[in-house]
């Protein structure tokens, strides 16, 4: 899977302790994620969608819109 988290967490100038603190998890888990070696929890994937005010679809490359779907 194509997640796109590294470049969400780089665009906003933030380093992977800093979204991992946000996460409550440890920075190397959170590394994993980026780099594909781990699987994204849907609960991760939520969270961060709603951090960087897009939607889970454009986080994991089902999209390519950004901005988030309406409520």
């Amino acid at each position: 899977m194509n997640l796109r988290i590294r470049d969400l967490r780089e665009d906003s100038d933030l380093t992977q302790k800093q979204v991992a603190d946000y996460l409550i998890c440890d920075q190397s888990l959170y590394s994993k994620y980026e780099r594909g070696e781990r699987e994204l929890p849907l609960i991760y994937a939520v969270k961060l969608a709603r951090f960087y005010k897009t939607s889970v679809d454009y986080l994991v490359g089902l999209t390519k819109e950004k901005k988030p779907y309406r409520p």
